[in-house]
């Protein structure tokens, strides 16, 4: 498990780019072809992806992909501007799909931007896809190994069964078995700590190399650096993991979890909150949580 992990979102899609292709458009005779450089003038992410495409109905076009661990407030505005960034610099048609992993909400996620100032409209519609309602027997019949590290959060993927095919799939492969820490990282939203280390057989510990939590713990730091320009900087940094705590705890607990913060917000030692965090990747149960504070 020393190895480097990547696991960006271009090399997921680049494990199967046909199928993904048909997956997130719905055109059975798409043929994808290479998969661009999106660092545009002006936006630079990580996590979208634009695939070149053609099918015979609708020619040559851009499929656009967004993947967001949580849905935030921001997305449609940031999908508008995806597609038109990517529609000037390719001179292409693009198709924007927009992918959410985890559920944090029951509130409907929207499916397009729509403005109106001055009398002028500005409309983008793009396609929404919900990890949590997408049936997991697509991950392995299609199949899409890029849907394979999500297992445990789709649609009837959270039984100890399939979470161990999907592991067997990902160590059988080259390509995928650098993707056993995601795997792992979503198990433990649906399996009891101790389960998934049975399953997994390393220490749980691995689960910090996981991109994912990374994620959540540069989103506190990106905060608190914000933060810290009006605040002062380790102040500001408290604020950003608080922050990413609290997300976190909705993430996996939902309202059970958010009746911790009342207790965490009061804690400003900044390695203490750190390992809160590391803490919630790995705890089975609200209880467990309440031991550690």
């Amino acid at each position: 498990m020393n190895k480097a992990v990547d696991i960006s979102t271009k090399k997921l899609i680049s494990l199967a780019p046909n199928n993904w292709a048909k997956w997130v458009t719905g055109i059975p005779d798409i043929v994808t072809g290479e998969i661009l450089n999106t660092e545009f003038q002006w936006i630079s992410r990580q996590s979208d992806v634009v695939i070149q495409a053609e099918s015979p109905q609708y020619g040559k076009f851009l499929i656009l992909n967004e993947l967001q661990l949580r849905h935030i407030s921001e997305m449609p505005r940031r999908m508008r501007a995806y597609a038109a960034l990517a529609e000037e610099k390719y001179k292409l048609q693009t198709y924007p799909v927009l992918i959410n992993i985890l559920k944090i909400s029951n509130s409907e996620i929207p499916t397009s931007f729509v403005s109106n100032f001055i009398g002028l409209r500005a409309i983008q519609d793009y396609r929404v896809i919900n990890l949590w309602e997408v049936d997991v027997n697509i991950a392995f019949e299609t199949p899409l190994p890029s849907l394979l590290p999500f297992v445990p959060i789709l649609k009837g993927g959270e039984n100890e069964s399939t979470i161990r095919e999907a592991l067997r799939m990902l160590r059988a492969d080259e390509q995928l078995n650098q993707l056993e820490t995601v795997l792992a990282f979503f198990a433990t939203f649906v399996l009891e700590s101790t389960l998934v280390q049975e399953i997994m057989r390393w220490d749980m510990t691995v689960l910090r190399e996981s991109p994912w939590y990374q994620e959540i713990l540069r989103e506190g730091q990106a905060r608190g650096e914000a933060e810290g320009e009006a605040r002062g900087e380790a102040r500001g940094e408290v604020r950003g993991i608080i922050s990413s705590i609290e997300t976190s705890l909705e993430a996996k607990f939902g309202s059970d979890g958010l009746e911790l913060m009342s207790q965490i917000s009061q804690i400003s030692d900044l390695e203490q909150l750190k390992e809160i965090l590391r803490r919630i990747v790995v705890a089975n149960t609200i209880q467990d949580l309440r031991n550690v504070l």
